[in-house]
């Protein structure tokens, strides 16, 4: 019994030289060298940044000193929720001065995000006790839960906030 090869259509002859052409670039791979350097490459490769991100400490931050943290001017963002303090600046868009949440922004924003609601007479004033959130339904505790988990996988947690005049 005789093999016989059949270039019968085109499209056979096509696929064979492919599959040829295929088998001898991984036979016999191309060795030669780059005629000119990649040019992010020409004065070395590193893995380090072009800039270290800024240190951030954990520290304990009371209603009057996280208000100075509002994004204006370019400076941080910090918010809090159920005491946990986030800094929230790589949410610029959303928690700055012009950002939709932008009230929340160097406040207690727990009631807030507990309730769904972005309007001012969520925050409790700087110079008021912290809101103990006594009154609120348990689907909106576990509401805020929601938001804090959201919150811990997204932004750096920088802090806790105390009473006035616990710091």
């Amino acid at each position: 019994m005789a093999y016989t090869l059949d270039f019968g259509t085109p499209v056979n002859t096509a696929l064979l030289i492919y599959i040829l052409y295929s088998v001898q670039k991984i036979v016999f791979p191309s060795t030669s060298i780059p005629k000119t350097v990649p040019s992010e490459f020409k004065h070395g490769y590193s893995w380090m940044p072009k800039e270290h991100p800024p240190t951030v400490l954990f520290k304990t931050y009371t209603p009057k000193t996280l208000e100075p943290f509002n994004g204006k001017n370019g400076g941080r963002i910090l918010l809090a929720i159920n005491s946990i303090v986030f800094d929230v600046t790589a949410g610029r868009n959303f928690y700055g001065p012009d950002g939709m949440y932008g009230n929340f922004a160097g406040r207690d924003a727990s009631r807030g995000m507990a309730k769904q609601s972005f309007d001012m007479d969520m925050l409790t004033a700087v110079d008021q006790p912290l809101d103990k959130l006594q009154d609120l339904r348990p689907d909106e505790i576990e509401n805020m839960k929601g938001w804090i988990e959201h919150f811990s996988n997204k932004y750096v947690i920088c802090g806790k906030l105390v009473e006035n005049d616990a710091a």
